[in-house]
């Protein structure tokens, strides 16, 4: 037990312990590093309470199972990375500036180093959770990928863009672009990544000079 927090260093009172987010915040990131390491299958709540330095009943009193907790630690993970960002301002940008940054902050690994891992994992569990497996879709992967397509949108009205670009199409390549390296590579994500990436598809999108690429 790695003894992360230890539930008494939170107050008791006859009407039940309180909630301490401390306690709460060593539970999702227990797990978070197990979904990653071991997966959701493989994983238990004894091996939960064990890292955060927990008892069971501090965590039942707070999620009622394994699939309510694994959902919070989702949406954990998803507003870490956006309180890590500033918002975006395009005109304090040029287009292409723009679209570069929207491209860098959708990397899964900006705030969680495992990430890629942890993705693997979630697609593994498919066939066995097709629910979880929505949920990384749904409270994960569509929001990281929104900015991007809000920037996109944002540059088509202004004529930044041309107008018959399929911006999903644009987040979907963007987004697999990340996967795509870290499969073929293994490594982290070079710093001019993100450029590299918005260096090849810029011509096809730019509104500047002509038609999109078909």
């Amino acid at each position: 037990m790695s003894g992360k927090r230890s539930e008494a260093q939170t107050p008791t009172s006859t009407g039940g312990r309180p909630r301490d987010p401390a306690i709460e915040e060593a539970i999702i990131e227990s797990t978070r590093m197990l979904l990653a390491t071991k997966g959701y299958s493989s994983m238990t709540i004894g091996d939960i309470v064990a890292d955060a330095g927990v008892t069971r009943p501090t965590l039942y009193r707070r999620w009622p199972n394994k699939y309510e907790l694994v959902v919070e630690a989702l949406q954990h993970g998803l507003r870490k990375q956006r309180e890590a960002y500033p918002p975006m301002d395009l005109d304090d940008l040029t287009p292409r500036e723009a679209v570069v940054e929207a491209v860098r902050r959708i990397d899964p690994r900006f705030h969680n180093p495992r990430a890629m891992t942890l993705h693997g994992n979630f697609m593994a569990e498919a066939e066995r959770e097709p629910s979880l497996h929505a949920q990384m879709r749904e409270q994960g992967n569509q929001p990281r990928c929104q900015e991007l397509a809000e920037v996109l949108t944002e540059l088509q009205r202004r004529g930044a863009v041309h107008e018959d670009v399929d911006v999903d199409m644009i987040v979907s390549l963007c987004f697999g672009s990340y996967f795509a390296d870290f499969n073929r590579y293994g490594r982290e994500v070079p710093a001019d990544f993100a450029e590299r990436v918005v260096a090849t598809l810029w011509p096809a999108i730019t509104a500047e000079g002509g038609p999109a690429v078909a």
